[in-house]
C-alpha cells in the first residue's frame, strides 16, 4: 500500500472514529502489501481483514468475491483501500458492503485516480471525482438509503498515485451521528464534495501529472 493510502486511512479513522472506538471494522482487500489500514485502526476495535486470497493481514478468505460472510446490519465500518480497481464488478461489492453495515455504519473507499497497470490478479478501473456520487446513486437505486458524506482527489505523496477518497453513510437518517469531515483536515486536495452541496471544491480539470508536465 502506498504512502498516501496509509495516511488517508489514518485520517479517516481519526476523523470519524477516534483512537479508542469499540466498533467492528471489515477491511475488503486486507492483504498487507507494504502496509495495512489495520495498523491505524482504533485500539478498541474488532478488525476483520477479508480478501480473495490468503496472505498477511487476511483473516477471512472469500469463497465468493461478491459475498461477504456477515449478517445484514452487523458491521459498524467497512474500509477498502487500493482494492476496488481490482474488482471486476465493483458495484456488486459496494452493495454488499452496504448490506452488512448497520444503519449508522460507514463505508470508506480509497481507489486510484491514475497510476500504473498493476494486476492483483486483474486491474480494471480508475476512479474520477464523480465516482463517489455515482456510487451513492447506485446504492439508492438498489434500495439503500445511503449518502455520500464527502469525497476528494488527493495530491501525490512521494509516488505516482492520486487517491480518490470517498466516505458513505449507510442510512441518511443517521447523519447527525457523523458531523466531522476529512476535508476539514486533509490540507490540499482537488475536486472535493460535501454532503448537502452540489459545489465542487478546489475544482481542477487537469490531472496532477498533466499540471507537472506543463
Amino acid at each position: 500500500m502506498h504512502v498516501s493510502a496509509l495516511k488517508h486511512g489514518q485520517l479517516f479513522f481519526d476523523t470519524y472514529l477516534g483512537r479508542e472506538a469499540d466498533v467492528t471494522i471489515v477491511d475488503i482487500g486486507a492483504q498487507d502489501i507494504n502496509g495495512s489500514l489495520r495498523h491505524g485502526a482504533p485500539a478498541g476495535c474488532r478488525y476483520i481483514g477479508v480478501d480473495f486470497v490468503p496472505g498477511p493481514g487476511v483473516d477471512v478468505v472469500l469463497d465468493d468475491p461478491y459475498r461477504l460472510p456477515f449478517a445484514d446490519a452487523s458491521v459498524d465500518v467497512v474500509v477498502s483501500s487500493s482494492c476496488f480497481e481490482h474488482i471486476e464488478f465493483f458495484w456488486l461489492m459496494f452493495n454488499e458492503a452496504l448490506r452488512v453495515l448497520a444503519p449508522g455504519g460507514l463505508l470508506y473507499l480509497n481507489a486510484p485516480a491514475n497510476g500504473d497497470f498493476h494486476r492483483y490478479p486483474v486491474d480494471c478501473w480508475r476512479f474520477y471525482p464523480d465516482a463517489g456520487a455515482a456510487l451513492a446513486r447506485w446504492g439508492q437505486r438498489s434500495g439503500f438509503a445511503c449518502v455520500l458524506l464527502e469525497s476528494f482527489t488527493a495530491y501525490q505523496d512521494q509516488d505516482i498515485w492520486n487517491d480518490q477518497v470517498a466516505v458513505f453513510l449507510k442510512d441518511r437518517a443517521e447523519l447527525a451521528r457523523h458531523p466531522r469531515r476529512m476535508l476539514e483536515r486533509v490540507g490540499r486536495y482537488m475536486n472535493g464534495r460535501l454532503h448537502g452541496s452540489e459545489a465542487v471544491l478546489a475544482w481542477q480539470a487537469a490531472s496532477e501529472d498533466r499540471m507537472k508536465h506543463r
